[in-house]
């Protein structure tokens, strides 16, 4: 049967830069009358330090405490009193701010971020505050969660060398010794116009916006680039194994290996791989692991477009197993199923579902203003480079089962592999280590 050439669909952002550096882009949408108004600094876990892990993210709390016009918590007031909202994130390599709203409102956006840029209030006061919030949210996303400790012990495993190996919510303990200077140093540095982009999508003129935005954030001055990142992980000689005991219902194992960064062609193969792999019902996971009962949970995740690594990441395998399952024989069917991807070509009917339901994923995220928005500013930022928002579809639509084959041989391999099993205890016997933080 002849193959009908597919449709892609195409953004265009327009993309003007402010003499002081700062990168901005506007994608007209007239369909509704509303706004995303997003400003996305180049700083995450990446770009921190041993001492310092976890500014990045103390700094999402801190732009929310107040700057030279408004009060603590007054910006997220005025945003919702003018019927938008507003919130953050912080990930590896970027911390994003944004809101959405009516179309007739941009300019307060423009007007309250780029005020609390050049005015943040970073006080002794605000720092020791969000520092106790900071700290309480750690204890209860990652101390106390199922599985969040075995998590950070496969990134701290799998890295030697690289930010990458520890959590973007930072260590415990260097939460605790930040001070008020590093908190000024890194805001000088990583909060300057020439290390951000600004993404606007929506009802808006992009000239007349780039006008306003030249009128609010042009007079900030731009700092010295902060130092280019030196590291490179050395390539792994052989299989990581450890074990994390911990207070839990039943056994896991968690198992991460190292793939290529945002910008490698090997990425879009990597991403159809994991979906044949475990995405929805027909995924082999499912049908092997989760329908027949033996396991909980089976996935296999690599972040979606455009969350995917500056630098090389890991593609994260995780298996709950079942109560009643022995975990050593539940790892070695999982390791036999992706040694049949890596030894014969998927056929093309599971290629083709596995690129459709990534294609369908992607175009149902891009209906919304916002996540047009996140998508070309994260790309901006990872891949130096908008228009990767554009790239995303026909790379999906041109991945074969020979590419898939050998992305499978290429990086999901035994010598690759950093593996961490979730061992339970009992209360009495966590006891026994003290507590963690």
């Amino acid at each position: 049967m002849k193959r009908v050439p597919q449709k892609t669909v195409t953004f265009r952002f327009e993309e003007h830069t402010l003499p002081n550096g700062l990168c901005v882009l506007a994608l007209p949408d007239r369909t509704v009358p509303v706004v995303s108004f997003q400003i996305h600094f180049a700083a995450g876990s990446r770009n921190e330090r041993p001492g310092i892990t976890g500014i990045s993210h103390l700094f999402e709390h801190m732009m929310f405490r107040g700057s030279k016009e408004l009060g603590p918590e007054e910006f997220s007031r005025i945003i919702q009193a003018n019927g938008g909202t507003t919130n953050a994130f912080t990930t590896t390599d970027n911390t994003s701010y944004f809101e959405n709203l009516p179309a007739g409102k941009l300019e307060l956006a423009m007007h309250l971020e780029a005020e609390r840029l050049e005015n943040l209030r970073i006080t002794e006061e605000n720092l020791t505050t969000e520092r106790e919030v900071v700290r309480s949210e750690r204890k209860y996303r990652t101390v106390n969660s199922p599985f969040g400790l075995v998590m950070e012990e496969l990134f701290a495993v799998a890295f030697h060398i690289h930010p990458y190996r520890w959590p973007v919510i930072g260590w415990d303990q260097d939460i605790r010794n930040l001070t008020l200077q590093d908190c000024l140093e890194y805001h000088r540095v990583h909060y300057a116009p020439n290390n951000a982009v600004v993404a606007m999508v929506g009802d808006l003129d992009p000239d007349r916006a780039f006008s306003m935005m030249e009128k609010h954030f042009g007079h900030i001055p731009s700092q010295p680039p902060p130092v280019p990142l030196q590291v490179r992980e050395n390539p792994q000689r052989g299989e990581r194994r450890t074990i994390y005991k911990k207070v839990a219902q039943t056994p896991a194992f968690f198992a991460g290996f190292h793939v290529p960064p945002v910008t490698d062609p090997d990425i879009f193969p990597l991403l159809v791989l994991t979906s044949l792999l475990c995405h929805g019902k027909s995924s082999r996971f499912y049908q092997r692991f989760i329908k027949t009962g033996r396991a909980v949970e089976a996935k296999v995740e690599l972040g979606p477009p455009p969350f995917l690594t500056m630098d090389p990441g890991l593609l994260v395998t995780a298996v709950v197993a079942s109560p009643d399952e022995d975990i050593q024989m539940l790892e070695r069917d999982v390791w036999q199923e992706i040694e049949s991807v890596r030894r014969d070509p998927v056929d093309e009917a599971e290629l083709d579902r596995s690129k459709k339901k990534l294609r369908s994923s992607y175009l149902m995220s891009l209906q919304t203003h916002f996540y047009k928005g996140i998508t070309a500013g994260i790309y901006r930022i990872r891949a130096g480079d908008h228009s990767w928002i554009n790239r995303v579809e026909p790379s999906y639509l041109s991945v074969t089962a020979e590419d898939v084959m050998n992305v499978a041989n290429r990086y999901l391999h035994e010598d690759n592999r950093t593996v961490v099993t979730l061992v339970p205890v009992s209360p009495r016997e966590s006891e026994k280590w003290g507590e963690y933080e």
